[in-house]
């Protein structure tokens, strides 16, 4: 597989569409409206990153500082398109939104993960371990209580203290 020669960057407001159109392509992720998109890409451009190869988005993580506890980046939603999985741009684009100089007073990194999706598992298990960190689960969102039994349980995985 040939790597690729990518830009990571914070999202611009232009990045919206290309954005909603990575997330709609990739079946198991939960789709927002391209107006949630928009957003993520404008007020929350700085705890978000989009990976870009010559002009195609192929990456994006949506991110925001959590309610209530300032030191938390909460990661909402990973993507990498299908060729470039296996390339290790997710964990790229992690690393890089973690050591972001504007989020220097982040300690802790938190996402939700259903419990079959191993390559989310994958991805958060190697950032702790990459930053030294303990990494705790629980049971976010109850798939009876909180889905009507719609969708699968929501662990959340909490990491830190970091060590960057």
């Amino acid at each position: 597989m040939k790597p690729l020669d990518v830009i990571l960057r914070k999202p611009i407001p232009q990045d919206g569409p290309s954005v909603h159109h990575l997330i709609n392509q990739i079946p198991e992720l939960d789709s927002n409206s391209i107006y949630c998109n928009l957003l993520q890409c404008s007020h929350f451009s700085n705890t978000s990153i989009i990976t870009v190869e010559q002009g195609e988005t192929v990456g994006f993580i949506s991110g925001y500082v959590k309610p209530g506890s300032p030191e938390t980046l909460f990661v909402w939603q990973v993507v990498v398109c299908e060729r470039a999985r296996g390339m290790g741009i997710a964990s790229q684009m992690l690393k890089q939104l973690a050591e972001r100089q504007g989020l220097a007073y982040i300690t802790h990194l938190e996402t939700t993960i259903t419990a079959s999706n191993k390559a989310s598992w994958a991805l958060f298990n190697r950032f702790a371990k990459q930053c030294a960190a303990p990494i705790d689960r629980s049971v976010l969102f109850n798939s009876s209580t909180h889905f009507n039994n719609e969708h699968d349980s929501e662990w959340l995985a909490r990491i830190g203290p970091l060590m960057r």
